[in-house]
């Protein structure tokens, strides 16, 4: 059960134990062919959610997500409530992060255990000219980008990359609707590209540099 927040901390804690009474009956009329997932609650308050992810932990579910974040609290909030969640479910199910989120945000959880993401922050971006790059977010429609003749990433295999970016850019404003299509594609290969490295990172034991090589350059877009 997820409640607004801010909320005073007896709400939190009601609906947190909601969703635990929600999963044992869930529980109880599954079927062996579903995968159903058990989902932690518990606002912004670290106690609520470890209590809540050690209760779901108890019911063995085949996996497990963690709700009720990226509903606007800042990003170094929702990290903590992941940190005080990921170390008490268990490490060889799955764990799903609902709803985020931008490409430093999926990077950050993965750093905190997190396995799996979903979001429509791709194509939602794609579709409004904005588009995801190493360097940080591209705004399309900035007249800067009127006649430039290099592609958003160089060495990105997607359509879009085949294009310059100010004939991109001449999508947008004449409403074309393959700018949109274009864009949509980058966005979400550049997250399945970003995600697949950051598997391969994880699998040869060098993700913290991984980490810390991408932080560093979107952290430099914005600084």
């Amino acid at each position: 059960h997820v409640v607004a927040l801010p909320n005073s901390l007896q709400t939190v804690r009601d609906a947190m134990e909601r969703t635990i009474r929600w999963a044992r009956r869930c529980q109880s009329v599954t079927s062996p062919e579903q995968a159903q997932f058990g989902i932690v609650q518990g606002g912004l308050d670290p106690s609520l959610r470890e209590y809540c992810a050690k209760a779901l932990a108890d019911l063995n579910f085949p996996g497990y997500a963690i709700g009720g974040l990226s509903v606007g609290e800042e990003p170094a909030e929702m990290y903590r409530m992941i940190e005080a969640t990921c170390p008490y479910l268990p490490p060889n199910k799955p764990r799903y992060l609902m709803g985020v989120g931008r490409p430093e945000d999926l990077l950050n959880a993965i750093y905190r255990g997190v396995d799996l993401f979903d979001c429509v922050m791709p194509t939602r971006n794609g579709r409004n000219a904005l588009a995801f790059t190493d360097h940080g977010t591209v705004r399309l429609r900035n007249q800067k980008h009127a006649r430039d003749p290099r592609p958003l990433m160089e060495n990105c295999p997607c359509a879009a990359c085949s294009h310059s970016l100010g004939y991109l850019r001449h999508l947008f404003l004449a409403k074309e609707m393959l700018g949109p299509i274009l864009l949509s594609i980058h966005n979400l290969t550049y997250y399945q590209t970003l995600l697949r490295d950051a598997r391969e990172a994880i699998l040869t034991n060098q993700f913290v540099d991984f980490f810390r090589q991408k932080m560093s350059g979107w952290q430099a877009a914005t600084a």
